[in-house]
Parts: structure tokens; sequence; C-alpha cells
């Protein structure tokens, strides 16, 4: 009986999300999904985001988090350009910031940071938002033909 109820409570449900999107669009789309929000110029959101995407799109969660998780040091080192691009497109005065001077930042006064940056943040975001689609397009096409050519037999039938 304990069994059961252990076998029908966590194991199906990690085998089934472990199952969950295995196609070569999927596999694609979660990769390129993870990269993509991975990069998103928010500290500490790139996990949440990736999360709902995988559940909403019903992409393969496990992977899609391991890809987010891998292009973390990306994130960090794009935190800083996404920060210029935004001040460019609105026509802002750049922030004379470095990713040292960020992280120092972050680690003295966490919450007076997000504050003092939060314009600087929502710019950012828009930047990220006109690079992110094109981007996203380009490595889901590049994956999907990868993948297509990789002989895998039988997508799907893991058990």
């Amino acid at each position: 009986m304990v069994g059961k109820f252990f076998h029908k409570r966590l194991v199906n449900p990690i085998i089934s999300l472990l199952k969950q999107g295995i196609s070569p669009e999927k596999i694609a789309m979660g990769v390129a999904g993870g990269i993509v929000l991975g990069i998103f110029p928010v500290l500490g959101s790139t996990t949440i985001l990736s999360g709902l995407a995988a559940v909403i799109f019903q992409l393969n969660l496990p992977a899609m988090q391991l890809v987010n998780y891998m292009v973390y040091p990306l994130h960090l080192a794009l935190l800083i350009p996404f920060f210029h691009l935004g001040d460019l497109l609105f026509r802002a005065e750049p922030l004379p910031l470095t990713a040292q001077e960020l992280i120092g930042l972050l680690q003295s006064d966490l919450w007076g940071t997000i504050r003092s940056l939060w314009d600087t943040t929502m710019r950012a975001i828009v930047a990220w938002l006109l690079v992110s689609a094109p981007f996203f397009l380009a490595l889901y096409a590049g994956l999907i033909h990868l993948l297509k050519r990789v002989k895998i037999p039988r997508w799907g039938a893991v058990n």
C-alpha cells in the first residue's frame, strides 16, 4: 500500500516529467527557451521564468532548467551590456557601472541596489525583448536542423 502510494505520488510524476517534451521540436524549443530566458536581465528571475515556460508550453522541465543554469555565467556577462543597450534605446544617461561594481553593490545593499537600478533594469528588459525573439528563432532553427540530422531511434519511446 505504501509502495503504491509512493509510486503514484512521486515516481510516476517524475517519470512523466522526464518524458515530457522529448520530440526534436520540443527539445529544440526547450533548449532555445532555456538559453533565451536564462539571459533575462533580472537577477533571480530566470529559474521561475524557465519553469513557467516549460509548464505552459509542455517542455521538458529538467532539461530546460539545466540549460538555464548552464547559461548563468552568460546571464551575468550580459547584464551590463543589456543595461547599456536599454540606456541607448531610451537615450538615458548610461550608468558608469562595471560588473564588479554591480556585484559589490548587490552584496552590500541588495534592496537599495534594486531600487536604484529599477529604471535601468526596465530599459534592459525592453532591450532583451528586442534581442530575444530573433535570437530564440535562430537558436530554435539551428537546433531543429541539428536534431533532425541526428539519428535517434523512435523519439519519445523512453520507457
